[in-house]
């Protein structure tokens, strides 16, 4: 049975595109990329149709990940076949978890950053977008940090669907 994680921002052309993308280097390094997909979205449409900001593909890029991707918008009818949505930030996690139409959806919502055991009170990942590239740089650097912790807490997930 496959995993699924969604990865949620605003408009799905920074903050979420990038952690799919940095998510999903981690899970073929781990050799789980046929039990784990990984996909993004944003809590609005408006730039659905359109690809990540040319500075998440920039630093993505020159971090040697992949940035093959196209905005849309997450809907509610999705928290059925999906694991776990990852908000990057706390208003997205309200954002999610007010579109839950049970607890047990907005259960599956949880903030990116609680993955990093580094991460104190502050758990948002700021958005970069009317910034300047430092920020998406920024960006990068706390989500690679919580990756890890994500992918520690999947593998420990489908441990315990195989026992």
């Amino acid at each position: 049975m496959t995993y699924r994680v969604c990865f949620v921002c605003t408009g799905n052309i920074c903050r979420s595109p990038m952690a799919e993308s940095v998510f999903r280097a981690r899970v073929a390094e781990s050799g789980l990329e046929d039990r784990v997909e990984a996909d993004s979205a944003g809590t609005g449409g408006w730039h659905e149709g359109e690809p990540a900001d040319p500075r998440t593909v920039s630093v993505l890029e020159e971090h040697g990940y992949g940035s093959d991707h196209v905005a849309r918008q997450f809907r509610p009818s999705w928290f059925s076949r999906l694991d776990l949505v990852i908000a990057l930030d706390t208003g997205h996690l309200k954002a999610l978890r007010r579109l839950a139409r049970t607890e047990e959806e907005a259960n599956k919502v949880r903030l990116l950053r609680s993955y990093d055991p580094a991460a104190r009170d502050d758990l948002d990942v700021p958005d970069p977008y009317y910034g300047h590239r430092n920020g998406f740089e920024e960006c990068l650097e706390m989500v690679e940090r919580a990756s890890t912790g994500l992918l520690a807490a999947v593998r420990e997930q489908l441990e315990g669907r195989a026992a």
